[in-house]
């Protein structure tokens, strides 16, 4: 099958050609015909399946045939990466339209977008920053017809489901609605039975594999030894562009730092970064000038860099299904690269669960020629996981919130500072005193 066989408006078919596409990846050749036929679609794809172009294309093509002005489609995307790299797709595909895409996104001056917003047709944004303009009243969404969820997993991951049902309810009630996820948990099913219509669903087998031109391999590596193994690595000189992933920022900026003092050219990515700084880091990944880029996983969806030769698990994901979406950043469209996974003892478990989810066993490999350390116990990896002492902490509040909303008295109500808690041990020890001593 090829594009020309969806009939779609000429503006589109000559940005195509002009973009080299040859043949739809699959989630495009069975979603593009449903889309440009009016109905609903529910998508289930794996990332890096190209189905950005397919609701970009029925998009367009609807507004090319159905001319009205104004804002008349909206795609809600969970970051800020993403909403860049959508709005790119948007002025790649309508490159010979007049219809413009404008993206509103948090960590910018907020006056821009407004302005920017009054003379676009699509507007792709994050769920937070656009409810802020709807609370500005700097537009509205009455009159959007086409709506677009794209990564709805990952919405519900990072919060935003309760924002983006408040969403819904601002747009058209007649309009056209897609979603799209990687995975359809319960919830992601919740917002799809109240933002689509009678959907037409749409699955690419195996969504919750990796692209068939990923191959993956497991280094086991003290943690310690980590940075000095990926530097071992890199001296190779096979790892052209290369996306590294960290658990925290703190890591991702001492391992930046660390490859900078060894002369790799470094770039780093996470939230504590300015929407400048992270603008400036991917610019300069996509066209070569820096070899290696450190992020959390804020890059694990949303970036589409062409040829990512590696990408490498520094810290083993704490969730399963974030291995495969980190993963899929390389051999996308059907390219091919190599995902290395650097794990400590500590992190087997984790390991453990990504080879059931993928449903597959990763080769175990050692670096010829890297000195390993000694035998003696791994290190613990810290995580984000309450401790013991802080859930036992959180269940003697709870249970004293309890107690207060059925009229007992809160223990914890006594003290509110330590100098309220010193006067209370004080007036204890005054009562346990004789009366001769208290006068």
């Amino acid at each position: 099958m090829s594009f020309d066989d969806f009939k779609l408006h000429p503006s589109l078919g000559r940005a195509i050609k002009a973009l080299n596409f040859e043949q739809p990846t699959p989630i495009q050749e069975k979603t593009i015909p449903l889309a440009m036929a009016g109905h609903d679609v529910l998508g289930c794809a794996q990332t890096g399946s190209g189905k950005t172009l397919a609701f970009v294309l029925p998009m367009l093509h609807h507004m090319l045939n159905n001319h009205r002005n104004g804002l008349r489609g909206l795609v809600l995307v969970p970051t800020r990466e993403l909403a860049a790299q959508v709005a790119e797709t948007v002025r790649e595909a309508g490159r010979f339209t007049r219809y413009k895409a404008a993206v509103v996104i948090g960590g910018v001056n907020i006056n821009p977008q407004k302005k920017a917003v009054t003379a676009a047709q699509i507007l792709v944004a994050t769920p937070g920053r656009l409810l802020d303009h709807l609370r500005q009243r700097s537009f509205r969404l009455r009159q959007v017809e086409q709506l677009v969820i794209d990564e709805a997993d990952r919405m519900f991951d990072m919060g935003f489901l309760p924002d983006v049902r408040a969403l819904i309810l601002q747009v058209n009630h007649a309009r056209q609605t897609h979603l799209f996820s990687a995975t359809l948990n319960p919830e992601v099913r919740r917002i799809a039975d109240f933002a689509l219509r009678d959907p037409r669903r749409v699955d690419i087998p195996n969504p919750g594999g990796v692209a068939e031109g990923i191959s993956m391999t497991l280094y086991p590596v003290r943690q310690k030894q980590k940075a000095d193994f990926l530097l071992q690595l890199l001296k190779s000189g096979r790892m052209r562009s290369v996306l590294v992933f960290t658990r925290t920022k703190h890591r991702a900026n001492k391992l930046a730092q660390d490859l900078a003092k060894n002369k790799y050219r470094v770039g780093v990515l996470h939230s504590n970064r300015s929407q400048n700084q992270r603008t400036i880091a991917m610019d300069a990944f996509r066209r070569k000038e820096i070899q290696v880029l450190v992020a959390t996983d804020i890059a694990a969806r949303g970036i589409d860099v062409e040829k990512i030769s590696h990408v490498v698990n520094f810290d083993v994901p704490l969730v399963p299904g974030d291995y495969i979406h980190r993963v899929g950043r390389t051999a996308r469209a059907r390219g091919v690269g190599e995902a290395l996974t650097l794990m400590d003892q500590s992190e087997e478990k984790l390991i453990k669960s990504i080879e059931c989810l993928v449903k597959c066993s990763f080769p175990r490999r050692k670096l010829d020629g890297f000195k390993y350390a000694g035998n003696s116990p791994a290190p613990v990896v810290k995580t984000n996981r309450p401790t013991a002492q802080a859930l036992a902490r959180q269940r003697r509040i709870l249970r004293a919130d309890r107690g207060e909303r059925a009229g007992k008295k809160n223990p914890h109500d006594a003290a509110k500072n330590p100098w309220q808690r010193r006067s209370a041990k004080r007036r204890r020890a005054e009562k346990r005193k004789p009366a001769g001593d208290r006068l």
